[in-house]
């Protein structure tokens, strides 16, 4: 089994593997072109958008800033948008559905490592990544930081800084370190 496939079955696997690392490289290449590219440029931005992502539906928009591990990981819907200088550590795969919105310096991490220092802490530097998958209609706040395994159900609100290490039911307002849940979308808690 290579290092990605461990990676992509949520295994331990050395994120310095030649593969893997010509990955991060072009993708790191393809975050700077992306910077060079004038605003105003939507079609040149999308091409590098679409270059750099595993897929992408009509119309992704990123701002300048954006980083992410490998590109290849991260899939997204229609309308998608994502503000300045947001992160996502795409060792594992990322689904992001229809008419999603992150705002500013947000980070999607799927990256990890063991709890367990002997683990940890290993020759091979090797880590874990768990996908995050991301449903229709839902808006991130700025700073907010989603963690590796995370589902965030449809039509919900992560509300700014807010830290993420459960899943997020649908339809529902997160806040909070760490995040929990608020509200039901249109109706107060006390309902």
């Amino acid at each position: 089994m290579t290092e990605r496939e461990k990676c992509d079955a949520g295994q331990l696997y050395c994120p310095g593997d030649g593969e893997i690392l010509a990955e991060m490289f072009r993708a790191h290449e393809l975050c700077m072109k992306l910077d060079t590219i004038p605003f105003r440029d939507f079609k040149g931005r999308e091409a590098v958008l679409r270059e750099l992502f595993g897929s992408a539906g009509k119309n992704p928009v990123v701002e300048m800033g954006f980083k992410c591990d490998l590109g290849r990981n991260i899939h997204v819907g229609d309308g998608f948008y994502c503000n300045f200088n947001c992160v996502i550590y795409d060792s594992n795969r990322v689904d992001i559905g229809d008419s999603v919105w992150i705002g500013p310096n947000a980070t999607l991490c799927t990256a990890t490592h063991p709890v367990e220092a002997n683990a940890r802490v290993n020759e091979k530097g090797e880590e874990l990544a768990f996908p995050i998958k991301i449903g229709n209609r839902v808006w991130i706040g700025g700073g907010a930081f989603i963690n590796p395994g995370v589902t965030i159900g449809d039509d919900a609100v992560v509300a700014s800084g807010a830290v993420v290490i459960h899943d997020v039911p649908a339809g529902t307002l997160v806040a909070g370190v760490p995040a929990e849940v608020k509200k039901v979308i249109g109706k107060s808690r006390a309902e």
